[in-house]
């Protein structure tokens, strides 16, 4: 692929997120987050994998900012929720295990952090046809 190609194909790509991030309700916002730490945990392996130093520390640090800005970022601890704290205290220590992988390049690490973000968006998967998360204004009615 040539480099115009390459470019177009990229801004395409970059165009057609930012139209379904537009359009998406929170809820799939959020797992629109799940879907991108773990895209970066898979290309943090196969670069570890690969002895790609540089790959493995960016895709792992952006895997970290995903969980820590997006999914941490997004909970909501204004009503005292129990599930919001050990929500955060997950997240917390799903980004002190990605430092771990890549410190010490330790691919179980990497496995473990992707398992456990796929059992918290698989969760959030079932809830998605709920009233009071598809809309909440519905749901009061």
């Amino acid at each position: 692929m040539s480099f115009a190609a390459s470019n177009t194909a990229q801004t395409y790509a970059r165009v057609g997120l930012e139209t379904s991030v537009a359009t998406a309700s929170p809820h799939q916002l959020i797992l629109m987050l799940f879907d991108g730490a773990l895209l970066a945990i898979a290309k943090a392996a196969t670069a570890m994998q690969q002895k790609n130093v540089v790959d493995k520390g960016q895709v792992i640090s952006h895997a970290i900012d995903i969980i820590s800005n997006g999914l941490a970022a997004s909970l909501n601890f204004s009503e005292g929720d129990e599930l919001a704290n050990r929500l955060a205290a997950l997240y917390d220590y799903m980004c002190r295990r990605l430092l771990h992988a890549n410190l010490h390049n330790d691919l179980a690490a990497l496995n473990e952090v992707s398992h456990l973000l796929g059992e918290i968006k698989s969760a959030w998967e079932e809830i998605a046809d709920d009233p009071a998360v598809v809309s909440p204004n519905k749901a009061a009615a």
